[in-house]
């Protein structure tokens, strides 16, 4: 990471409008669009590998917290890259409006797009096509919520997608089901999640222990990502899980910034003496300590003695678990992990994760890992197996797209001519 002072980010608007684009690479980049900060996160490593193989590489977000954690990951200013490689660009995507995508993707002059999880839009794919730019869908995946809709606009779907030469599927669920809204299986692949080649964070973990508890000798409870009422129900658990470890410090850390003062509240009202993190170290007198602020979670689940994963309370589908997994971290979720279904089946076999039917169930697990140290001990060696594992996911994905890169490498023949003779690019 690059240690200059981080630069503002731009105007968010006026690069959806396509006022403001950052300048050209200079050379055909390889067009990498994720989300937010999820997405940017799993997609790291692959961007790394395209790095070291010389490629530039232009990083679209959509959202200001998937902006930020990019330029965490990538560099101080929207057009500079890691240390001294400097091969990343930095935008928004521009809204998909023909003309406004078209534009961007003129100035930018892609070599390749990789899509990731299911940020299809049709007018970027329509662009695309029109231009003859290969596209790659990676890590693709489609939910259980978001199947049906699929499904029922399948022949729209169908359509759209017939220009994308290979989808990388998440899993095999995901692939039967790009089967059913109309891909093609010869286009379909399963290589591995790329989340599983996410990387440990680089952190000094003594003194972040230090900045979470001042005493430094307390068990941590790390809830990460937690939704709306997952804290108030963590506080309800509190009493009860002191009576095993009556020196628990339990962090929290809301999946968003809008919810910090919200989390801290709601905890206050249960009873619990809460701290902030921007504020100092919790001390003995504290119960909670709620961490305010962005791109922490990943360093704090290194120090983390028993992590909860947030989001899985309630039905909105659960957060990632590998986060904590790569951090040799088992997991106790709820029941509402459907965002990460075939993630949690293979921790749940493999002993790293635990996922429990209901907040009465979260609560007696957490109370018997934290009177068992040793059972603990052994869901989180489970957790960092696991992850060893399946490590090499980013180098069997590059070595899958190799042929689209090599392309670019040699740029022997017309795109058009190029993205004909692909393999999968037929329906």
């Amino acid at each position: 990471m690059n240690g200059n002072k981080p630069q503002a980010a731009p105007s968010r608007w006026r690069q959806h409008l396509t006022l403001d684009m950052p300048p050209p690479l200079g050379e055909k980049p390889v067009w990498v669009h994720a989300c937010s900060v999820g997405e940017v996160s799993s997609v790291a490593p692959l961007i790394e590998g395209l790095l070291d193989m010389g490629h530039a590489v232009h990083l679209t977000v959509i959202t200001d917290t998937g902006y930020a954690h990019a330029l965490r990951l990538f560099g101080s200013s929207p057009n500079s890259g890691p240390g001294s490689r400097c091969g990343v660009s930095l935008a928004y995507l521009p809204w998909d409006i023909p003309g406004l995508m078209g534009r961007m993707i003129t100035r930018l002059d892609p070599g390749l797009l990789l899509l990731c999880e299911t940020e299809f839009w049709p007018g970027m794919l329509r662009a695309c096509r029109t231009r003859h730019i290969p596209v790659i869908g990676i890590n693709t995946r489609i939910s259980d919520r978001s199947y049906p809709r699929y499904q029922a606009t399948r022949v729209l779907w169908k359509h759209w997608l017939k220009g994308v030469q290979l989808f990388l599927a998440q899993s095999q669920i995901d692939a039967k089901r790009l089967k059913g809204i109309g891909v093609n299986k010869k286009r379909i692949r399963c290589v591995g999640h790329l989340k599983y080649a996410v990387r440990p964070p680089l952190v000094d973990s003594e003194a972040l222990r230090l900045k979470v508890d001042g005493t430094a000798r307390r068990p941590l409870l790390l809830a990460g990502s937690t939704h709306d009422n997952e804290e108030e129900t963590l506080a309800r658990m509190f009493a009860g899980l002191k009576q095993v470890a009556p020196d628990l410090l339990l962090v929290v850390v809301p999946r968003h910034p809008q919810r910090f003062d919200a989390a801290i509240q709601s905890m206050h009202a249960a009873g619990l003496q809460v701290q902030r993190w921007s504020r100092g170290p919790a001390r003995r007198k504290h119960d909670a300590i709620v961490i305010d602020e962005m791109g922490v979670l990943g360093g704090i689940y290194t120090i983390a003695d028993i992590v909860f994963i947030g989001g899985s309370l309630i039905p909105h589908g659960g957060q990632n678990p590998l986060e904590a997994a790569v951090c040799g971290r088992g997991v106790i979720t709820g029941p509402h992990m459907h965002n990460f279904t075939a993630i949690m089946q293979d921790m749940c076999q493999a002993d790293a994760a635990v996922q429990c039917l209901d907040a009465a169930e979260v609560e007696a697990c957490l109370q018997r890992y934290l009177a068992h140290p040793d059972e603990l001990r052994q869901l989180n060696a489970h957790a960092a197996a696991f992850m060893q594992d399946r490590a090499d996911v980013a180098r069997k994905m590059l070595k899958t797209i190799q042929p689209w890169l090599g392309y670019l490498e040699s740029a022997a023949q017309p795109l058009q001519s190029e993205s004909a003779r692909q393999p999968g690019a037929g329906e």
